[in-house]
């Protein structure tokens, strides 16, 4: 490796220790996250928007704060922090990742990012979604595929597949992302990084969707440590999101080891179909914690992929669908074929009689058995992924995903992580397990009780410090 793409995989907390130390300036790094970027990028196409003149001028700002000159550093002075392109920045694009607002330019700024500037990050890159961050891979009309560092031949996942990709290629120190479905998860999964979906309300949205219990914005890094920092400074209630959670939570700056730590390991979460390769890092990421002092337990878990399911559907047919089906009565032609298709699958269990309550009796269910568990154990720990990654090229409206010969009837049933939306309040963190064949990277989750930030953040940072997790992609 060069010395800069050294600089440009430089962790968070180490890059604002020596900035502080004046042992590295915000220019320094920002100049190799730039460079390795433009490297990177046409293979990758992670970034939907880049300002990267702009980003260097705000480092230079930055730089003459830790030198003295005018304000104190703030918590993330100096940083490169891409913003998933999902949520807004006023006076930017605000396409959605769709053709139909291709135009589209924002009015306001998301509480995210607006959190991420006021401590100073900059956002010197915009990261790629699928249309409506409505599939489980990351491509799109607008801006292509995007593809996975690790394995170009493999998606980086989705929704926040740009900025996983990012993390995993070196374009960024930080991202952005949010999560309905296992939106952070996913991603963080397939690029070996870290994804956190907060507990419903633990950090802001935007009206309409912060009123869906399923919607959860959130960090992504590449240490559980970055991931934590970043976690703190956009977690918090805000003004405008009623439902935002009182009073701020802030995770410390070190963690307890696994000494202790009761865990309920399920590599099937109930009845899913998994990956040989995901399975044994799974219980390699198990043994490990035991070897370390946690007391791990196997478990049954009485859930099903098909109540998971059938709740998921009938409710992104009440609030998503309806969204992506009223763009598409006036932009049709310029939809892809995957949001047209969810929009009319999910719409289609929504129209079922009876099928709201329905879908709220089988969350109920879901989440009573989840909850149960956890009075029992400190987190719950089960795979991310049931498959290592998807294919890159594919948007799945037509293949079928075979795990153990096993067809399965949607290619998102090879997630494990909707089950958390479900059980909304639940913090879940997804840290990488190892490497599958292919050379695409493996995750696991780890659930914690509801609101119980702190233990899924220790239980992670145990596994790192077992297990720990690092490499650069041969790009």
């Amino acid at each position: 490796m060069t010395d800069l793409t050294d600089l440009a995989y430089l962790s968070a907390t180490e890059a604002l220790r020596r900035f502080r130390d004046r042992s590295l300036s915000p220019v320094e790094l920002m100049t190799a996250v730039i460079a390795r970027a433009e490297a990177v990028e046409p293979k990758v196409n992670a970034l939907a928007e880049r300002t990267f003149d702009e980003a260097l001028a705000a480092a230079r700002e930055a730089e003459a704060r830790y030198a003295g000159k005018g304000e104190p550093p703030r918590p993330l002075e100096g940083l490169a922090v891409a913003a998933k392109e999902e949520q807004p920045i006023a006076g930017r694009r605000a396409t959605d990742g769709s053709l139909a607002f291709e135009h589209e330019v924002a009015d306001e700024t998301h509480p995210v990012v607006e959190r991420v500037l006021a401590a100073g990050g900059i956002v010197h890159a915009r990261t790629t979604t699928p249309e409506f961050s409505c599939a489980a891979v990351t491509q799109s009309r607008l801006w292509g595929v995007t593809r996975n560092p690790w394995n170009l031949g493999f998606s980086p996942g989705g929704s926040s597949g740009g900025a996983g990709a990012a993390l995993a290629a070196g374009e960024t120190t930080l991202a952005t992302g949010s999560d309905i479905g296992g939106s952070i998860r996913i991603p963080a999964s397939s690029t070996g990084t870290v994804g956190f979906k907060p507990p419903y309300g633990r950090v802001p949205a935007m009206a309409p969707f912060n009123l869906d219990t399923y919607c959860h914005d959130g960090p992504m890094a590449r240490t559980v440590a970055d991931c934590a920092l970043l976690e703190n400074v956009i977690a918090g209630p805000h003004p405008l999101d009623g439902v935002s959670v009182k009073p701020k939570l802030l995770l410390p700056d070190r963690f307890e080891g696994a000494e202790g730590l009761r865990v309920a390991l399920s590599v099937t979460l109930g009845d899913w179909q998994v990956d040989p390769e995901v399975e044994a890092n799974t219980r390699a990421v198990a043994e490990a914690l035991r070897a370390a002092g946690a007391i791990v337990e196997e478990v049954e878990v009485g859930i099903t992929r098909a109540d998971v399911m059938k709740a998921a559907m009938i409710h992104f047919g009440t609030i998503f669908g309806p969204y992506i089906a009223s763009v598409a009565a006036e932009h049709g032609d310029k939809l892809t074929p995957y949001a047209l298709a969810f929009a009319e699958q999910v719409g289609r269990a929504a129209r079922e009689p009876g099928s709201f309550l329905e879908g709220l009796t089988v969350e109920g269910a879901i989440q009573a058995e989840i909850g149960a568990l956890l009075e029992r154990y400190d987190v719950l720990l089960c795979p991310t992924l049931a498959i290592p990654a998807y294919m890159a090229d594919d948007d799945y409206t037509s293949t079928k995903v075979v795990i153990n010969g096993v067809e399965l009837d949607n290619y998102l049933e090879a997630s494990l992580t909707t089950v958390f939306n479900i059980a909304s309040r639940c913090p879940v963190l997804s840290v990488p397990s190892g490497f599958a064949s292919t050379g695409v990277p493996t995750g696991v989750q780890i659930v914690g009780r509801t609101y119980d930030d702190t233990t899924v953040f220790r239980a992670a940072s145990a596994i790192e410090a077992v297990r720990p997790w690092n490499g650069v992609p041969s790009l």
